[in-house]
Order: C-alpha cells, then structure tokens, then sequence
C-alpha cells in the first residue's frame, strides 16, 4: 500500500476521533468535564507575557429578546397603539436621546451608551426568516440562514484566524457546545463550573483519571493521538481551575454575573483565546405570558452583568483589548398578545459594546406602521453585517466574504 494511502487513511481515522470526542466534550461538558485539547503541554497553554491581542466575547440572549420593550421608540405612537398594556411609559424609560429609552433597570446600558461604549444595531435578521428557536438559532449560529452549514461561525473564524487549531483559542461557557462554536480545526474549551472543571469519579479513581500514560514505541497513531487528548485535557483544565481560583474582584456584576466574571478571570489569567461564546441560557427571553415585569428583569440582569464585566476590564487594564457582541435569534411580534406576552417574531436588536466602539444608533429602525403579513417588523439590517463588522473591523480578519458565503458591507463601529 503507498505511502499517500496510509496518510490518507490517518487522517481520516483522525477526522472521524476528532468528532466523536468533540461530541463528547460537548456532552458531557459538567459530567465529565473534560476539555479536548490538540498540541503541547501545560506551560505553552498559557499566554505570552503582554500579549495585546484583541478579544471578542459573544453574548447569546437565548429565546428571542423583545427588542422594541428593550429600547422603546417613545415618541412613536404606533408602539403604544399595539401595546396599550405593555407598552413602557416615557416617563419611566432610561432616556438616551429624544426618541429612545432603556427599560427601566437598564442603568448599566444607559451607562455605556451615554459613556460612548455601546453600539446599538437597528433592525437585524434576515430574509425568509424562521419563527423556530431551534431552526432560527441554528440560522445565526452557522450565519447561513435558509441553507446548511456543518461548522458554526464563530468556529469558522477560529479556523481562518489560527490555522491548524490551537489550545484554548476558543472558549465556550455553558452546559453543552454551542453549534457557533464548531469548527473543523479547532476543539472549543467547553465548561461550565470552572471548579468542577474535572472529570469526574470516585476519589479512590483520582489517580487514574490524574495517570495519562506516555506513547511506547508500538503505540498506534489512533492510541497515540488519544493519549496526547487526554494529556492536553488535564493540562487545560488545570489552567482554567487556576484562573478561576486566583480570580478575585471588587467589582458588583449584579444579581447574576451570566458567566461573564469567568470570562473575565480567564483574561486576568492571561489565557490566549481570542474568541469567547457565552450568554443568558435555557430559552429565558421567550416572552409569551406576563412579559411586562419579568422581561424587565431579565434585562436588568444583562445590563448590570455586561456593564461590571467592562468595569472589571478596565480594572484589569484590559478594557482597550476586549468587545462583546449580544445578539438574540429573533425579535418578537409587534403587538402584544392576549397574554400580555408577544409571540415569535423578526428583526431585533444586536449590540457592540467596548472601550474600542464608536457608539451610537446603526442601522435604519424598522417602521412600526409598515409591518409584514404577520404582523413583524421587516427587517433593514442582515445580521450578517454585524458578524463582518466583529471580523474586519475588530479582529482584523478581512475575507469575511469566504467566511460568510457572501460579500457584507461592515459598519463604522470601529474608528
């Protein structure tokens, strides 16, 4: 047999291991906690001393977040017509010009608006678009709407910005891998309780799960390739427990810190990933019942959680090197519902939030007066735009067109 044949073979075997433990990391991300890694040992996952380079931090608002009671159009009188009961007051908004206000326990937002740190985005989706969480989630998170994709886009960035993969170059915080995060090079660190971040076992097993054997000389390549997985994996997940063990902070991220005070003590750590996908889980923004009091906690929640972690940025004098993009993967519906709720929807807000952003508005709002056959805002703004403008204007990468499948005008976000 020739020596391509025996290459070829290799490399498929190598393939076809790469995605069964994928899909076991992704799995078994809090029960086994085991991390899948590809390269050196403990000492070259750590950063270089100083590096500077620039972080994008992804923040999912899973369920499809009200966009019209995040940021009220208050002076349209169409908003208050399709929501005479759930529509917000004026005069309890957070102002931030003469036409739009934050819900009312957005201080954090106003903070970072008024402060020129927040970009708000009018208007995102995309054509024909989905009305299901699932299908519509998968549209945002492969940014292929309407067609498939096998490796998700923020997994496709890692790919094209770091050839051949690298440890801990991208970061996933959550219970379970998001599909954005699956990339063909690269095995996205996926945890959820940094201090649990082990795999788990009896304490009499320990010291077999801590024992990772060296390669002998009549080791396979399939052998060998598993036993330098498990090797990384233990390095790594010793890396993100310290991180997170050393991590202290002064700074108040609100009720609920949303993963983000993680985010941050892996930065503090210097950890080298560029790319972190993270977000408010478990279907939270879907609004359908009761929406008035509960949205507006939720909101809360993120505004207070995203503006500590930019404090917390700036404490750790990383403030400069770090953007956070918070999307959601539809809007709801213009009018409210017999439940005091509203049902699925279309376009939605998007925000760019960082030291490094030229706030303002972005983007043409959608007309309240002009809707769609069912009652949803027509979008004005492709997602897709936003995701080129994080990869061009942000982190220097500029064939966005290869990534995205199509060519998408960026947004002067960044000066």
């Amino acid at each position: 047999m020739s020596a391509s044949s025996d290459l070829n073979k290799l490399l498929a075997r190598r393939r076809l291991l790469k995605g069964a433990l994928g899909g076991v990391c992704a799995h078994t991300a809090t029960m086994a906690g085991m991390p899948l890694f590809f390269g050196q040992a403990a000492q070259a996952l750590a950063a270089e001393p100083g590096r500077d380079d620039r972080i994008l931090v992804v923040f999912e608002l899973s369920g499809g977040n009200d966009g019209l009671n995040t940021l009220v159009p208050y002076t349209d009188d169409a908003y208050y017509k399709h929501r005479p009961n759930i529509g917000i007051k004026a005069s309890k908004l957070r102002k931030i010009d003469d036409r739009w206000g934050f819900s009312p326990g957005m201080a954090g937002f106003e903070r970072l608006y008024k402060q020129g740190n927040m970009a708000v985005v009018h208007g995102c989706g995309y054509e024909g678009p989905s009305f299901s969480h699932f299908t519509s989630m998968a549209y945002w998170h492969t940014a292929a709407p309407n067609s498939g994709e096998e490796y998700g886009w923020v997994g496709r960035l890692a790919d094209a910005m770091k050839p051949g993969g690298a440890p801990n170059y991208l970061v996933n915080i959550d219970e379970t891998q998001s599909l954005a995060v699956r990339s063909r090079e690269h095995t996205p660190v996926v945890f959820d309780d940094p201090e649990k971040f082990v795999r788990k076992g009896f304490y009499q097993e320990r010291p077999l799960f801590e024992h990772v054997a060296d390669a002998g000389g009549d080791t396979s390549d399939a052998q060998r390739y598993l036993l330098e997985v498990a090797r990384s994996a233990q390095d790594a997940s010793v890396l993100v427990r310290d991180a997170w063990s050393r991590y202290k902070t002064p700074v108040d991220y609100g009720i609920i810190n949303l993963d983000l005070m993680k985010v941050a003590a892996m930065i503090d750590a210097g950890m080298p990933t560029r790319l972190y996908y993270t977000g408010y889980r478990h279907n939270s923004f879907d609004t359908h019942v009761h929406q008035g009091d509960l949205h507006a906690r939720l909101l809360t929640y993120v505004s207070d959680a995203i503006n500590g972690f930019m404090r917390d940025l700036d404490r750790i004098g990383k403030a400069d090197n770090v953007v956070v993009m918070v999307f959601s993967e539809f809007g709801r519906r213009v009018p409210e519902n017999t439940s005091l709720g509203t049902d699925h929807g279309t376009a939605g807000l998007m925000f760019v939030v960082g030291k490094p952003v030229k706030g303002g508005h972005y983007g043409t709002p959608p007309s309240l007066t002009k809707l769609d056959a069912g009652d949803n805002l027509v979008y004005t703004t492709d997602f897709r735009r936003v995701y080129a403008t994080m990869m061009d204007g942000w982190l220097g990468y500029k064939q966005t067109d290869k990534l995205l499948n199509g060519k998408f005008e960026t947004l002067p976000v960044f000066g």
